[in-house]
């Protein structure tokens, strides 16, 4: 459900996740969508209408309840129509593996009894599973290894109702420039994994580059590619030598909060729990409504930074519960005005890797959590 009891907003702009959706399948000629965990706290349903319009058809997500909420949510006409999904994490009992296999999902399988349930479920369907077969090929997460090619074969002649469409896997350092050995070799063994399946009369594509490597790997690209973090405006390749082709990418999410009091800060004066700071000269402090219960860090106290009209203003001691205080001094600011906590104009902007650094976390953990907050939708036509 999200946070209720707060007033933090988040502004997402779906139609800025389609413009970079747009220019990332333009680097790559296959895009999917990557949209799980209520499209990286941009709201499931939004995003995916907005990209169905911009001619996305392939989503992915992760569980099959997911998928089935998005299929729910645009497939109708008006909303984009004749989408399919895709469940990263594919089918984890009966009753999922019967609602992929009647609605046409298609499933990242690197289990065997997922295959053997699929393969039951096709056939009470009456019609075939579609299936992403998943290999490890470095993640060491999830799906099968080299060593199991022997028995996936034995296994998918034996399921005649499953229709392998990919051979899938997930890369674990496309984003750090100086694994670039690493990631490649990743690519190598998931074309030996899909030539063993061709060979074996499979006719199956592979799917394969994240983000990262969409931007920077084009020799990853192979048939299908699942931008994730790229879509939603972060560089995953923000601050390497391989930033460049990243640096066109729209922010699509924006958060305020509103301040709750101004007032002055006299030099030698401690502000919030612990007194961590302690003012070096007179100084005028804005309190603002929000906090750590917001989804806003603790971690963020004496080092990050909001942005008021455009200037970014200091965090001053501990991050509360749902108080932060911040330095205003010389700022015309009154109790009700918002102040940017991710955004914001002018040079003060707030970026979301800049609130990850101070976090100390990733571009993804800022979006998953500052979105929960409550979301309005702000439908803006990018530049």
């Amino acid at each position: 459900m999200g946070i209720g009891y707060n007033l933090v907003s988040a502004q997402v702009y779906p139609r800025r996740i389609a413009a970079n959706w747009k220019l990332l399948a333009a680097r790559s000629g296959n895009a999917w969508p990557v949209v799980k965990s209520d499209a990286y706290g941009h709201g499931l349903a939004g995003a995916a209408r907005e990209l169905a319009a911009a001619g996305a058809r392939d989503f992915c997500v992760g569980t099959v309840g997911e998928a089935a909420q998005l299929l729910d949510g645009v497939a109708a006409p008006e909303a984009g129509g004749g989408v399919r999904a895709v469940s990263l994490l594919g089918p984890m009992d009966r009753a999922e593996c019967a609602e992929a296999a009647g609605r046409g999902i298609l499933c990242f399988a690197g289990r065997f009894e997922q295959l053997a349930m699929l393969d039951e479920a096709a056939r009470d369907a009456g019609r075939p599973a579609r299936v992403a077969l998943k290999f490890d090929t470095g993640m060491a997460r999830l799906g099968f290894t080299a060593s199991d090619l022997p028995e996936v074969l034995e296994t998918l002649a034996a399921c005649p109702d499953l229709a392998v469409e990919f051979a899938a896997s997930h890369l674990a350092t496309a984003d750090e420039p100086a694994t670039r050995d690493f990631v490649l070799g990743q690519g190598r063994i998931l074309k030996e994994m899909a030539d063993s399946l061709r060979a074996a009369g499979r006719r199956v594509g592979m799917c394969l580059a994240n983000s990262a490597a969409l931007l920077a790997y084009p020799e990853l690209h192979f048939d299908a590619q699942r931008p994730g973090i790229a879509l939603y405006g972060a560089n995953p390749l923000h601050g390497t030598s391989l930033d460049e082709p990243g640096l066109g990418l729209l922010p699509a999410m924006e958060a305020t909060a509103p301040i709750l009091s101004v007032h002055d800060l006299p030099a030698g004066a401690s502000i919030s729990y612990g007194r961590t700071f302690s003012a070096p000269r007179d100084m005028r402090v804005a309190v603002v409504a929000v906090g750590y219960a917001d989804n806003y860090s603790r971690g963020l106290a004496n080092k990050g930074f909001m942005n008021l009209a455009g200037t970014r203003v200091p965090i001053l001691g501990r991050v509360c519960m749902q108080m932060t205080a911040v330095d205003v001094t010389g700022l015309p600011c009154q109790p009700g005005d918002d102040i940017f906590l991710l955004g914001g104009p002018g040079p003060g902007t707030v970026t979301a890797e800049d609130l990850a650094g101070w976090w100390g976390t990733i571009t993804y953990e800022v979006f998953c959590l500052l979105g929960q907050n409550p979301r309005r939708v702000v439908l803006d036509t990018p530049a």
